[in-house]
């Protein structure tokens, strides 16, 4: 039976990847991370899908590792450069994605799976580092080397703009799920629009908002 562990933030791209991976795997369970981030409601969306899917999920809790970025700092700007890297937006949160895989990996290999995947996105990566393919194909190595085994990272959305990712959510048969059960808002708001949930005053609801528009004006959705 070929299974899949899906990291899951209960976000737009991590949910559009439960439904691929849904597609894809006999065997499907979620992973998601309590990093003290500022729009940790997201996590409660997302147990309310898997909960509706039928889908195990499981929450790690990670004190104290991130700091250095506005999604943990809670009163920093979101819009101005990080305070270690002026070439990145202040959401990025260094080392995120390489724990992320390096956990997730431990939980695939301890229950049979090889096969993980993530909502990564070079196109609308928003200039982090760790969302390139270059950096997905390194991890996935060194993950193989640590383990002697061979586990497959999946990165769907890889070359998808945003317009694209919510095609897909059209052709995966979720775009309800998308509209009405998840949050992508690096605060966490939670006012309904027509696209979700989410405020234009941070880029992972404009990015959200706008794909959306894009999308609907070539009719794919």
């Amino acid at each position: 039976m070929k299974k899949g562990l899906v990291l899951l933030s209960g976000g737009q791209d991590s949910t559009t990847c439960l439904f691929w991976a849904k597609k894809k795997f006999h065997y499907v369970e979620a992973i998601g991370f309590d990093y003290c981030q500022r729009h940790i409601r997201e996590l409660k969306y997302a147990n309310k899908i898997c909960e509706k899917e039928g889908i195990k999920y499981s929450i790690i809790k990670l004190d104290d590792i991130f700091s250095n970025s506005a999604l943990i700092t809670q009163d920093e700007n979101l819009n101005i450069k990080h305070p270690t890297n002026n070439e990145l937006p202040n959401s990025f949160v260094p080392g995120r994605n390489l724990i992320f895989l390096s956990i997730a990996s431990v939980k695939a290999i301890n229950n049979d799976i090889f096969d993980i995947v993530i909502g990564v996105c070079e196109t609308d990566y928003s200039g982090y580092p760790d969302c390139r393919k270059i950096f997905i194909d390194s991890i996935e190595k060194s993950i193989n080397l640590a383990h002697d085994k061979k586990i497959n990272i999946h990165t769907p959305l890889m070359k998808l703009d945003k317009a694209k990712i919510w095609k897909l959510a059209k052709d995966l048969d979720c775009l309800d799920v998308i509209i009405n059960d998840t949050i992508t808002d690096y605060n966490g708001s939670d006012k309904k629009n027509e696209w979700g949930f989410g405020n234009l005053d941070n880029q992972a609801s404009k990015l959200r908002s706008e794909g959306y528009y894009k999308a609907k004006s070539k009719n794919w959705i």
